[in-house]
């Protein structure tokens, strides 16, 4: 979800307050008890992030993530010192960007740090401020160009384990294939599945998985923003459960409000089965395995009629 109109500016406040109190002063987190020598500090401003930090960085890295818990609104975090802390010390950074997580940037201006390795997703992939899907992790390539980034950055950051950081990325990149190959299954099974969404969270995934998405990225738009949908809207997306025109609802379980749950309710009546995403890794889970149970999850919906509401 993008940051809704004002539900991010008291947080980036109060953080960056936060850190102008703290980044002085603050003693060492458990992420810099370790051989700061040794061990490279790094933030995730997402957890999926701060996750692959850790698959590529292994034992030369501490990762740590801003936001992490898959049952609140991610962009009604609140700061702490730790968190500000945690941004103004480390020494690689991992952002979404596309405005999901400007945050980051007010904090890392304030702690300014020339040897600070900043890796901004939207950049790494040539993306525009226009953007209008931010949720850029449910993107096939997403990742894979973010472990070779890292193993880039973490290679100048400690040299001498250049060699242990490109194994990683190598090994992360294998593992993805289980992901790719159950996207690529379901693309040439079920060609063209019509679906319904509540808003663009795992619409990179759903596309490359050849699913039609009936909800008009407009009414998408409006929910992850925060607006009211037109009403013509919100009457289309109830007629594909009660017509029965869409094979799965795919809902964002971690942001929402009477409209959205309106509609679960709907396709709870009419039989369609959902598929719950996330804005933030669920626990249990690595990143990999988190996207490749959200295919599943979606070949359980299309093939037996069965939800997944969460993870």
């Amino acid at each position: 979800m993008s940051p809704r109109p004002g539900s991010g500016a008291a947080a980036i406040g109060m953080l960056a307050t936060v850190l102008l109190a703290t980044a002085c002063s603050a003693g060492p987190s458990p992420a810099a008890t370790a051989d700061s020598a040794n061990v490279i500090v790094a933030v995730g401003a997402e957890n999926q992030y701060a996750n692959v930090i850790s698959q590529i960085g292994g034992k030369y890295v501490q990762a740590t993530a801003v936001e992490s818990n898959p049952n609140t609104d991610p962009h009604t975090f609140e700061a702490s010192p730790s968190v500000a802390s945690a941004i103004g010390r480390a020494q690689l950074i991992v952002q979404n960007g596309v405005g999901y997580d400007a945050f980051m940037n007010k904090i890392e201006g304030a702690t300014p740090n020339p040897a600070r390795k900043v890796i901004i997703v939207q950049s790494l992939l040539g993306l525009p401020d226009s953007t209008p899907n931010p949720h850029l992790w449910y993107k096939p390539s997403t990742m894979p160009a973010v472990a070779k980034a890292l193993a880039g950055d973490l290679s100048a950051l400690q040299p001498a384990h250049a060699a242990y950081f490109r194994a990683r990325q190598r090994a992360f990149d294998r593992s993805l294939r289980p992901w790719y190959r159950a996207i690529a299954q379901f693309r040439t099974a079920f060609p063209g599945t019509p679906v319904a969404t509540t808003e663009p969270v795992g619409d990179y995934m759903l596309q490359a998985a050849g699913t039609r998405n009936l909800t008009p990225f407009s009414f998408q738009s409006d929910i992850m923003n925060g607006v009211d949908p037109a009403p013509q809207d919100v009457a289309l997306q109830d007629s594909f459960f009660s017509g029965h025109k869409v094979k799965a609802f795919v809902y964002n379980q971690q942001v929402t409000d009477s409209l959205t749950q309106s509609f679960l309710g709907a396709a709870r009546r009419y039989g369609i089965p959902v598929v719950g995403v996330y804005e933030t890794m669920p626990a249990h889970y690595d990143y990999q395995s988190w996207m490749l149970a959200e295919v599943q999850a979606l070949r359980r919906a299309v093939t037996s009629r069965i939800s997944t509401e969460k993870l």
